[in-house]
């Protein structure tokens, strides 16, 4: 099996990291070590890089001090929120994935054939930002990179080890400070010339221990109890769509409603967080009209009959896949550089920056969030395009008025 290192100028990095989302609240260092335990490899180091950790094992070559990889070409590849990429580099393959700004796959492959299948079943899932793959392979739309030009040797995603010491409170160590004075005692009775003075004192040793172990124990439950209430806690932008597939589901959905029936007139749809409907005025139509064109075009929608001229049609959206999104960005810096991005368009953007609170398990949480409305002649994919550098981004509804054709667009962005 290939040892998860490459070389680049003369420099060790390491590779074949397990990413995953890291959870808010607590440190990278709790989080790696409670996600250590529940893997099946024997992961000894962690790095945190933007809002993942990334766990490595020893026995692929990795060693603490070396950076990642992975989160090198992130950081060069800024500029697109998901991108696939592979390189030759040491007479090997080395695979990145990024979707939505989370890393899922980083791997050195020493099989071309399997470096190319995997790359291949990969490049098609749909709105890659970027491919990127050897000439030589010929792929679609993808174009080659030098991996020596993307690693410029930042200092950021270091290797760490894991460890359990570090995991110990301050606590805990003053319970073993009296761990260690009654073992002292045992081990060097105090001398009173009498048997009765050294049971005593043997008497109080055991004592120490016994209180001192209940004490260890009482701050490890007590510890226990507050990571789970941290892991189990639920913040709005840990289930987040992917924004694009978002854009296109909304869009197929209006158009899927907003079908020409004979005497009925198409006025207003809106696509928000479950459904989609639109609402359709009576022209020279009749409602037996409406509801038999209406239910072969539209099988399984919902039909809201609000006078005998107005009808209102709802259909369920079907569930996207969702992912933990954040931007780095504070609330302030994220609705002026939104701003900026809708000046250079000259396009009116309403924004304003709000604090949520948020209660889960008993705890209490502030999220901060940009509040962005735009009426716009844009179509929903090619709109949501201008958010392409933010994460933690959430269309959470889009409209389109028949009489205008305009689209009217509310999207949030979670920013730090």
């Amino acid at each position: 099996m290939v040892k998860q290192v490459i070389t680049v100028r003369r420099k060790k990095f390491a590779t074949g990291l397990f990413w995953q989302p890291v959870g808010v609240g607590g440190t990278a260092h709790n989080w790696a070590r409670q996600l250590a335990k529940t893997a099946d490899k024997k992961y000894a180091f962690y790095t945190e890089y933007k809002s993942m950790i990334g766990l490595a094992t020893a026995r692929e070559g990795v060693r603490s001090g070396m950076h990642s990889a992975a989160a090198q070409i992130v950081e060069s590849l800024s500029e697109f929120i998901s991108f696939l990429a592979v390189f030759s580099v040491d007479k090997n393959f080395y695979l990145v994935a990024v979707r939505n700004g989370i890393i899922i796959r980083d791997t050195l492959i020493e099989n071309q054939d399997v470096a190319r299948k995997l790359y291949t079943e990969l490049s098609s899932i749909p709105d890659w930002g970027a491919l990127i793959a050897p000439a030589s392979w010929g792929m679609p739309k993808s174009q080659e990179k030098n991996i020596s030009d993307l690693i410029q040797n930042n200092n950021i995603a270091r290797l760490r080890p894991i460890g359990v010491v570090k995991t110990i409170l301050p606590s805990v160590l003053f319970a073993v400070l009296f761990v260690l004075f009654g073992a002292y005692i045992l081990n060097n009775p105090v001398k009173t010339g009498s048997e009765n003075g050294a049971k005593l004192n043997t008497e109080l040793a055991n004592e120490y221990r016994k209180q001192i172990e209940l004490k260890k124990q009482e701050i490890l439950d007590k510890k226990l109890a507050q990571e789970e209430a941290i892991k189990s806690f639920q913040y709005p932008y840990d289930n987040l769509p992917n924004v694009m597939e978002r854009a296109n589901l909304c869009y197929k959905a209006i158009a899927f409603v907003m079908q020409p029936i004979a005497g009925w007139n198409q006025t207003f749809a809106k696509c928000d967080g479950e459904y989609v409907s639109a609402t359709f005025m009576r022209d020279f139509g009749t409602l037996n009209d409406f509801y038999e064109i209406g239910g072969d075009l539209m099988p399984g929608a919902i039909v809201q009959q609000t006078s005998e001229d107005e009808i209102i049609v709802r259909v369920k959206l079907p569930a996207l896949k969702t992912y933990s999104s954040l931007d780095e960005r504070d609330s302030v810096t994220a609705a002026r550089d939104i701003a900026s991005i809708f000046q250079q368009i000259d396009a009116r953007a309403d924004i304003n920056n709000v604090t949520d609170t948020i209660l889960n398990n008993g705890i209490s949480e502030d999220i901060h969030v940009t509040e962005v409305a735009v009426s716009s002649k844009l179509i929903p994919s090619e709109f949501m395009y201008a958010f392409k550098d933010f994460q933690g981004v959430y269309m959470t509804s889009v409209s389109w008025r028949a009489n205008t054709r305009t689209w009217n667009y509310e999207v949030i962005v979670y920013t730090k």
